[in-house]
């Protein structure tokens, strides 16, 4: 079983203030519903058995926006509310996306942060490789706003994220370093068990990448594809999601 995990729950702070109302990210559209964050990473691909997508800031307008706008997959997503999400960060809307599918029979399993839009053939390129998947794009990185990977002189993977969005530092040698995409891929289903219950409560209260680099940090750069996003926007702003039409 193949499955696809979206993390939608958080408030969209900065996306309103672009518009000046309150606003729930990825089901924001201005002609179209079809052109919403949540519409294209969902169909961008239906060979997916299962779509566990993970909203809790304006619950009901998604749920009636998936109602209305899925209807031909519907059977085939499930939605979690994220109660917490104004008290803890993105790594509860992992946890919560994870619990739901850890004890079924999945093979594989894609989690795609809901604020990103990518180009189809790069997501194609992860949704089909045969190996773990970790992402990149080659945007500028940014502090205030990027999530950052680097490889330490042994070649394992380091995530990096300032929430606060200032500054970030590296304090040791390193071979490379990139932007990251913000999806992955998982195939090591008993390695994902393992990590997921590997963790304490309060580990899921932080941001997602406590888990990401609980399940990639033991792996060595050759266990595992890396994958260039070639056409990728984090949309933070409006002005961001209207360049998806430019890029």
């Amino acid at each position: 079983m193949k499955v696809l995990i979206i993390t939608v729950a958080g408030s969209s702070t900065r996306f309103s203030r672009s518009i000046g109302k309150d606003c729930l990210k990825c089901i924001y559209y201005e002609n179209k519903f079809e052109d919403t964050l949540l519409y294209k990473t969902v169909y961008r691909d239906l060979s997916f058995d299962k779509y566990v997508i993970v909203g809790g800031y304006k619950f009901d307008e998604l749920e009636r926006a998936v109602n209305t706008y899925f209807k031909p997959i519907r059977d085939k997503i499930t939605l979690v509310n994220n109660e917490k999400f104004s008290d803890y960060g993105s790594g509860y809307s992992l946890y919560l996306g994870l619990k739901e599918i850890i004890g079924e029979d999945a093979d594989e399993i894609v989690f795609a942060e809901g604020d990103l839009w990518v180009d189809d053939e790069s997501f194609s390129n992860v949704v089909n490789s045969t190996k773990d998947v970790v992402t990149f794009s080659r945007d500028t990185i940014d502090a205030r706003k990027s999530v950052v990977f680097y490889f330490d002189r042994n070649g394992y993977i380091h995530y990096l994220y300032d929430t606060a969005h200032d500054c970030l530092e590296i304090k040791e040698p390193f071979i490379s370093v990139y932007n990251s995409g913000q999806i992955w891929k998982f195939k090591d289903m008993q390695h994902l068990k393992d990590s997921f219950y590997g963790l304490q409560a309060k580990d899921w209260q932080g941001t997602n990448l406590v888990f990401i680099q609980k399940y990639f940090g033991s792996m060595h750069i050759d266990e595992f594809q890396l994958t260039e996003l070639k056409k990728w926007l984090n949309c933070n702003t409006v002005a961001d999601f209207r360049k998806i039409g430019e890029v």
